[in-house]
């Protein structure tokens, strides 16, 4: 059964992690876990100042080169009557060279400020800003049952 809609605008605003997929030039996948902040009709997600190679990212490269990608969500349980996952596939891009005094950019920020307070402490972006946005384009989901969709949408956890 699929996610209602209700549940669905929930879980992007405060679940607290997604798995963001990329393809490279090579046709591999990527994957990693990242945070996020949904704002303005897109899934945001920073180049924060967490621990990363001197390198440009990964899956920063294959946002430039591609422009697709697809965010999942989703919870596990020992009861499996309580699964669910969510997926939103879109156009991606890396936001950059904007000044940090751009209204957009201050809005995103401020609210990865409000859903992740470790950024009291960890800089929101590792050197300039530097984000990457994939539109909220095709959004697929899939529940367990009512017991799965009432825990997602309360923002129950896995154990």
């Amino acid at each position: 059964m699929k996610l209602p809609r209700s549940t669905v605008e929930a879980l992007l605003a405060r679940h607290p992690i997604a798995r963001l997929a990329t393809v490279g030039r090579d046709g591999q996948p990527h994957l990693v876990p990242v945070v996020f902040v949904h704002r303005e009709g897109a899934l945001w997600t920073p180049v924060d100042a967490k621990p990363k190679s001197d390198q440009e990212l990964r899956r920063v490269r294959n946002i430039r080169e591609h422009g697709r990608a697809s965010l999942l969500l989703d919870a596990y349980e020992p009861d499996w009557a309580q699964l669910w996952w969510l997926r939103v596939d879109g156009e991606a891009s890396v936001v950059e060279d904007r000044p940090a005094t751009d209204p957009l950019l201050t809005e995103v920020v401020r609210g990865l400020r409000e859903k992740y307070p470790q950024y009291e402490s960890v800089p929101v972006f590792r050197d300039a800003p530097q984000l990457l946005r994939v539109t909220t384009g095709r959004v697929s989901s899939w529940c367990a049952g009512p017991l799965a969709a009432t825990a997602a949408a309360g923002g129950a956890e896995p154990a």
